[in-house]
């Protein structure tokens, strides 16, 4: 038995535009308006039972109050999500509680939730519908009271547990169906992986900023950190190695469409701008832009400028050698000038 099952992507079930708040009602009035749990009108919107729209406040999303008066005069809605634990289900399809564990763990019966008991053991959901439905189709005769065959006891035996795996297939479902957009639907795949995974799959980190801005909420349960915490954690992501394989293909092709309609935001680098003075009074750090010419590239600063303005040549390089100093004339000493005056009067006697 290869166990997968993948479901495959819906069509978004949403209005062409967000409507106003004022004509729309939040999921938990629609869940009381509708007397249905929480619980199950998150099921109802994950089976496509209940519209909704994205929130133009940016608030999650929205029932309109033209859906709620269609749900009002729909009959059966509660029927279609009611869900069953263990016991119950298997007194509703008259089978034994071990087989219908066996079945389950087999894959044959799909878990719609699950929740965490006070003694920390996973309680699986199942829709009662589904159930009736199973139990009701002639081709499952033989599972329901005939000898399970040896090969698949055998698998049971040793450890088969195909219960998480259904559960994340549905659940991607269901996150799909809610899906406004092309990198909405990425991050619902990219949701089901662990982070290494998702990172070695999709290198460009705005890309990968962009998956995990849009990332599904995942259930709670428990506080974080907690050993409830950390065993759900484990049942939300994919373990098994062809399970792996299958999500990191599909989030491959689901980002290589996102980013063909729409490529993740990037920063946009700030515009060059040329050195001017500055003004009088300015105070803080004055920018330095940066220019190619030439093939080499050089910072337009003072100090620079200078530099440019010297010519590279012989020429240049005597410009900057120094200029002689004119020392002025030294008076001569008071002997040497009676001596010279002594002289020229001698040879103007004779």
């Amino acid at each position: 038995m290869s166990g997968h099952t993948g479901t495959p992507e819906s069509t978004p079930i949403t209005d062409p535009g967000p409507p106003a708040r004022a004509t729309s009602v939040t999921p938990g009035r629609a869940a009381r308006e509708l007397g249905l749990k929480r619980s199950e009108f998150d099921i109802a919107v994950g089976l496509g039972r209940i519209r909704t729209v994205p929130d133009d406040g940016g608030g999650g999303r929205r029932v309109t109050s033209a859906e709620m008066d269609r749900l009002r005069t729909r009959d059966g809605l509660r029927d279609e999500v009611r869900t069953v634990g263990t016991t119950e289900g298997a007194d509703l399809m008259k089978v034994t509680r071990p087989r219908f564990t066996r079945l389950a763990r087999l894959g044959l019966l799909v878990p719609v939730n699950f929740y965490l008991n006070r003694y920390r053991a996973v309680v699986w959901l199942y829709l009662a519908d589904e159930l009736r439905r199973f139990a009701a189709d002639e081709r499952n005769a033989a599972v329901l009271t005939g000898r399970t065959p040896e090969g698949l006891r055998d698998q049971v035996r040793d450890g088969l547990d195909l219960r998480p795996r259904n559960w994340r297939g549905r659940r991607l479902g269901f996150l799909l169906r809610q899906a406004d957009g092309p990198w909405d639907r990425a991050a619902a795949v990219a949701s089901l992986l662990d982070p290494a995974e998702v990172a070695d799959v999709i290198r460009d980190p705005y890309e990968r900023s962009q998956l995990h801005r849009l990332r599904p909420v995942r259930p709670v349960h428990g506080s974080p950190g907690s050993p409830a915490a950390r065993i759900a954690e484990e049942i939300m992501t994919a373990a098994d190695a062809d399970e792996i394989a299958w999500l990191r293909t599909d989030l491959a092709r689901a980002v290589h469409t996102a980013r063909a309609q729409h490529p993740a935001p990037r920063p946009v680098p700030a515009p060059a701008t040329h050195l001017a003075p500055d003004p009088a009074g300015h105070h803080g750090r004055r920018h330095t832009p940066t220019f190619t010419t030439a093939g080499h590239r050089h910072t337009s600063s003072p100090a620079a400028a200078r530099r440019q303005r010297t010519p590279h040549s012989a020429t240049g390089a005597a410009a900057h050698r120094p200029a002689p100093v004119r020392q002025p004339p030294r008076k001569p000493a008071p002997d040497t000038a009676r001596s010279r005056g002594l002289l020229g009067w001698l040879r103007r006697g004779s």
